[in-house]
């Protein structure tokens, strides 16, 4: 094949209780690349949506030093040319970095019938991670590439668990017209974290775990708590506590920031009830921060990138 192209969706990554371990993707949005044969190197010909924002020295793009890292990797003699078409909003804690970089390491995988490992896929969409979110934390790029609700127990090399996902747990996201750079709201957290917040957070995370694996909603709903990350970011969201709240008194199991925000997601028992939450905290997002609104419910998709 001359050309590839292949799709990575939008993903939720820390899920409140599980900080830079935890992630899903949803099935919409997200980012197309599209591969071609050149003779050598890497190269971007266009990025299509980013509003002219993203590098185009592939030096400097996510999607571009993962196909860097891919080729190297298997010893390609030839190189690729990049197409993106960015659907995820930038800086929106919907792992727009990742989507870019698994797509690409995908597509350019399919064009040169290479036959990666997804640990090997990860490992290289890694490589641009770090470059787009400042550090190679891998609850955004595993789950985009696994599909899934997925656990990093380690990022490098990737050693990662697939959890199991209750019938009828449903996502809604809610993208309020905010924009929060990942390196910027990571450096909020500092270095250190009280023993009580992480015994808490520990907890918390293997309660999760349990109740995913037990179909317990309940559990699951009261693990929905995040003691590491979310306070210390709380700020950059304007009525966040409101947010959740209307989220909870809607039915949602439980609410938070998707990643480092501000986007926020929550956890539903059921698509009808995921229909009831989106609709309350989108009312509530308009209220505290105005703007444009985009909002989206999605099962917790069990496919990550793949070509198209």
């Amino acid at each position: 094949m001359t050309t590839v192209t292949a799709f990575a969706p939008a993903t939720v990554s820390n899920l409140a209780c599980g900080f830079d371990v935890l992630g899903f993707p949803l099935e919409a949005p997200g980012d197309e690349v599209t591969a071609r044969v050149i003779p050598s190197g890497v190269q971007i010909d266009d990025i299509l949506g980013d509003g002219g924002r993203l590098p185009r020295d592939a030096a400097r793009n996510t999607a571009s030093v993962a196909v860097r890292a891919l080729l190297d990797a298997f010893g390609v003699p030839r190189g690729a040319a990049l197409m993106l078409r960015k659907g995820l909003p930038l800086s929106s804690g919907l792992g727009g970095s990742a989507a870019s970089a698994a797509a690409a390491v995908v597509a350019v995988d399919g064009l040169f019938g290479l036959g990666a490992s997804l640990e090997t896929l990860v490992a290289c969409a890694l490589e641009g991670e770090w470059l787009g979110a400042g550090s190679a934390h891998a609850d955004n790029i595993a789950p985009c590439l696994y599909g899934g609700l997925v656990l990093v127990r380690r990022p490098s090399p990737p050693d990662i668990i697939r959890l199991p996902v209750p019938e009828g747990l449903t996502a809604v996201v809610v993208h309020p017209d905010l924009e929060i750079e990942t390196s910027k709201a990571r450096a909020l957290l500092g270095e250190t974290v009280r023993l009580a917040d992480a015994v808490r957070q520990w907890a918390n995370l293997g309660a999760f775990v349990d109740g995913l694996h037990r179909g317990d909603f309940a559990q699951i709903a009261r693990s929905l708590e995040d003691t590491i990350a979310e306070p210390r970011r709380a700020s950059l969201v304007p009525g966040l506590a409101a947010i959740k709240q209307a989220a909870a008194d809607a039915g949602a199991l439980g609410c938070s920031l998707s990643g480092s925000g501000p986007s926020l997601f929550a956890l539903c028992a059921s698509h009808d009830l995921a229909l009831a939450v989106q609709a309350a905290m989108t009312a509530a997002v308009g209220t505290y921060i105005g703007g444009s609104t985009q909002s989206y419910v999605s099962p917790l998709a069990a496919r990550g990138a793949r070509i198209i």
